[in-house]
């Protein structure tokens, strides 16, 4: 690492431990940040309206958005709330949601991961299924929550990339098998998103923006698990990581 490396802040969570509020986020989003990006992690805490986006901004050269327990609310997106017992979290809601515009618009690269990936789609104007299993035509994305921990982020089903997209020319490929581990998923993409990625039953897996000035892609299976073992995880990390590093010649010069 040298001084020229790259800061990417990342999403937390606003949870209670042992009685207080704290601002979490589980390692396996951290590490990968600095194994394979090579950029410095730093950790975003969730303080809603009292984030000063712009000071932010200012010296961050990436951001990633994790995946979490929480579902976003959904008066953010125009609908009711259908699960009363659905977790949530209204002061990460209160920070990512405008954090993300504010860092689209200034070209900040963006790498959204499961709720990162649904909050995205929020944040631009798309809507969500909040039950995706209860949704006719679709699968059960969601784990096994009595499995093991290995058996839970096991790849469970195919993704096939949009013929010619970005995605398949990044990675190579057009089909290749992640974990599922998500309640809600996509309902209406957002207008400025373009699917990359679908699973069998077409739930959209992947994302990227049509016009952003920066990077921005997004997905909602877990490439963090263990990524320095998975080639999909490797290419995908190590291209945000170029992004950043783009990111922060451009300010440099």
């Amino acid at each position: 690492m040298t001084t020229e490396t790259p800061l990417v802040a990342v999403s937390t969570d606003l949870k209670m431990l042992a009685g207080h509020p704290t601002y979490a986020v589980t390692q396996k989003y951290v590490d990968p940040v600095l194994e394979l990006s090579g950029c410095l992690p730093l950790l975003l805490p969730a303080l809603g309206a009292r984030l000063p986006l712009d000071a932010l901004l200012e010296r961050v050269h990436g951001i990633v958005f994790t995946g979490s327990p929480s579902n976003i609310e959904p008066h953010h997106y125009g609908h009711a709330l259908t699960r009363p017992d659905s977790p949530a979290d209204p002061a990460r809601d209160a920070t990512t949601l405008p954090l993300i515009r504010a860092a689209i618009a200034r070209g900040v690269p963006v790498l959204g991961i499961c709720r990162g990936f649904q909050e995205v789609n929020v944040a631009l104007g798309g809507t969500l299924l909040q039950e995706v299993h209860r949704t006719p035509g679709y699968a059960d994305h969601r784990e096994d929550a009595d499995a093991a921990i290995d058996a839970q982020y096991a790849p469970t089903h195919a993704v096939h990339a949009t013929p010619g997209g970005w995605l398949e020319a990044l990675l190579g490929r057009s089909t290749w098998q992640v974990n599922s581990l998500h309640g809600q998923g996509i309902d209406q993409l957002a207008p400025d998103l373009v699917a990359e990625a679908t699973a069998p039953d077409g739930l959209i897996e992947a994302y990227r923006h049509r016009s952003a000035p920066g990077f921005l892609l997004a997905v909602q299976w877990h490439p963090e698990w263990r990524a320095a073992q998975d080639p999909v995880s490797r290419t995908l990390f190590a291209a945000f990581g170029d992004a950043c590093r783009r990111y922060a010649q451009r300010g440099a010069a």
